[in-house]
């Protein structure tokens, strides 16, 4: 089976550039062999081919940050941007250098605009498919995140379903509940049954779409007016509410 979020770039720490081998024993190891010489230059050429043949695109505007503790400024910038604003020739060569720099400060993570709309799609229709978000909770406003941590259900309701037709929006929501829960093996959730558990997320299948974007990734959906958790209302007219319904869930357990 295949989960999927709706989007043409990933997201990752900017180690991932790295190759494998030189991440071996964590980042300090990695420092440890940029001191050698010999270990240094394979390292780089092996960050440039990433670069220039993987998560990179080929383009360092194609790796924008998200969270650059070490300076905030560059959030929602790109390896181009830094280049640039260091006096840099933006080439591969000089995105390996700041991405090992980037190590040295204290890491970062980054957006990887490196996909391709076509196996989106293809991928979404395939009957196998899942949909989910690979994201994680955010205080808004913090940091430069993936959009798919706020829209990947809406965007697939609003622009896959609604929009272009991909799906049906029965076919959507199986994708994000009923196929997933069986999947992970969550029992009594997923379907709207008797004596089940009432997770629910009322939207209007009109308006419902997502705002997130890679430029303005912190916006909350349209069209989603209510959100149970265990059969209380958690979301109230869009409106969130301080209800705390939730509950840690385990694979085949209560």
């Amino acid at each position: 089976m295949i989960d999927q979020y709706p989007y043409t770039a990933s997201y990752s720490g900017i180690t991932i550039l790295v190759p494998a081998w030189a991440m071996a024993g964590g980042t300090d190891a990695l420092l440890e062999r940029m001191d050698d010489p010999v270990l240094a230059d394979s390292i780089l050429a092996g960050i440039e081919d990433n670069i220039v043949n993987d998560r990179g695109g080929n383009d360092l505007r194609r790796v924008q940050f998200g969270l650059v503790p070490w300076d905030r400024s560059l959030e929602g910038r790109t390896l181009y941007d830094w280049a640039i604003r260091e006096g840099l020739e933006p080439t591969p060569a000089t995105g390996a250098r700041l991405v090992v720099e980037a190590v040295r400060r204290g890491g970062a993570s980054g957006i990887y605009h490196a996909m391709s709309e076509e196996d989106v799609e293809a991928i979404m229709g395939h009957p196998q498919t899942m949909i989910g978000s690979d994201g994680r909770l955010v205080a808004p406003g913090d940091g430069h995140p993936h959009p798919r941590w706020y829209g990947t259900f809406p965007r697939v309701l609003g622009l896959y379903a609604r929009e272009r037709g991909l799906l049906s929006m029965e076919q959507a929501i199986r994708k994000m509940t009923a196929m997933p829960a069986a999947r992970i093996g969550l029992r009594e959730r997923g379907q709207l049954r008797t004596g089940w558990y009432a997770d629910l997320v009322v939207f209007d299948p009109e308006t419902v779409r997502d705002r997130a974007t890679f430029q303005e990734p912190h916006q909350y959906p349209d069209g989603i007016p209510y959100v149970l958790v265990n059969g209380q209302l958690v979301v109230e007219s869009g409106s969130f509410r301080d209800v705390r319904s939730g509950r840690v869930l385990k694979r085949g357990r209560d």
